[in-house]
């Protein structure tokens, strides 16, 4: 490749050095196995396919049966998930990659098929998403949210505390938060979700308190040097608002910086969608946070070589490009071609569109 690029440099992420600053965002693939949503076998193969990336970040895994939205997502809450994502981590190690596991509660993206005793989800607020989430081999409605009461809370934070401790037992190298996309804790932390008048409402400070709380467990749990969190400023994913975006995530920021985690997972824009949908100065949270600024959404190798060069962000996560190009990290640096997803296959099912896409050797050959 030409192109100078900072790309195929190596970066220091705590403890870590990366071979290079490509991360493989966590993808959703709805694999896992009921009942108990244990890693498919296949999971070992497919992480392990990618696992020349600087970083693998896991497909967003549930902290506990209530954290659950989609049908057959993975979760971090038992013994046999322990066991079926230790596989994962064992091979990824063996081939030399570095993998940190995301923590997910879905909140009131959730359906009452997923959960226990076909109860109502539960959200800051009673206020249903317009949204779909998928169950039973379809998309459906989601249901209506109950409030978690404030007694409540504190068995949340316990949650992502203890599904770190099994993460860090289950071989991860650390734990990224779930904080983006519409799930909990972005509910609690935007006013368009978040109508409480408690402790956990109203104010900037109220609104961001869960999801600084549950930073201040993972890290005290993980290691900050081992925590990172993803956040979503202004997408619309899932019927997530915000009034007023830049003051909440600066106020955000400066604190989950003040707890010295690792990076900041930042989706520009909307989540798979456009860039520009609204006004947001991504410069403001680079300048504030001391850790590691890694970008998402949209980018591609000349988009991608453009933000490290300008020292906008310190690694970029590629998503969609990772599930068809198990050898992206070599495909970008040959400039190669990179294979079409077949979006058919991106939930549920089983090899076909996991681990049965060419890598560049193969796909010559074939040609």
């Amino acid at each position: 490749m030409s192109t100078p690029t900072k790309l195929f440099e190596p970066y220091k992420l705590g403890p870590i050095t990366l071979p290079n600053r490509i991360v493989m965002a966590p993808l959703t693939r709805n694999r896992a196995i009921p009942p108990g949503m244990v890693p498919n076998p296949l999971a070992i193969e497919y992480y392990g396919q990618r696992a020349s990336a600087g970083l693998l970040v896991s497909e967003a895994t549930q902290v506990s049966r209530q954290g659950q939205g989609y049908q057959d997502t993975p979760g971090i809450y038992s013994r046999e998930q322990i066991a079926g994502w230790r596989k994962v981590t064992d091979h990824v190690h063996a081939l030399g990659g570095r993998i940190f596991l995301q923590a997910w509660h879905v909140g009131r993206i959730s359906h009452v098929d997923l959960q226990e005793n076909n109860q109502a989800p539960v959200a800051p607020s009673a206020i249903r998403a317009k949204g779909k989430t998928f169950v039973g081999g379809t998309f459906a409605d989601v249901s209506e949210p109950r409030a978690l009461t404030l007694e409540e809370i504190p068995g949340i934070i316990e949650d992502f505390k203890r599904g770190t401790a099994n993460a860090m037992a289950a071989g991860f190298d650390g734990v990224e938060i779930h904080g983006a996309n519409g799930y909990l804790l972005e509910q609690f932390a935007k006013d368009g979700t978040n109508k409480r008048t408690d402790a956990y409402g109203g104010s900037i400070e109220n609104r961001a308190r869960l999801m600084l709380e549950i930073s201040k467990v993972v890290a005290a749990e993980a290691g900050p040097e081992r925590t990172g969190i993803r956040i979503s400023p202004v997408t619309p994913a899932n019927d997530i608002s915000d009034s007023n975006p830049q003051p909440l995530y600066d106020y955000i920021v400066d604190h989950l910086s003040a707890l010295k985690l690792v990076y900041i997972h930042v989706v520009e824009g909307a989540t798979g969608g456009p860039r520009d949908i609204a006004p947001f100065d991504y410069a403001s949270l680079r300048k504030r946070f001391k850790g590691a600024y890694i970008g998402n959404n949209g980018y591609d190798f000349e988009l991608a070589t453009k933000v490290l060069a300008a020292d906008a962000a310190d690694l970029i996560a590629f998503g969609k490009p990772f599930i068809s190009n198990p050898d992206l990290v070599e495909r970008l640096k040959k400039g190669a071609p990179l294979n079409a997803f077949d979006k058919a296959t991106f939930y549920g099912g089983g090899a076909k569109g996991y681990t049965d896409y060419p890598v560049l050797g193969e796909a010559v050959a074939a040609g």
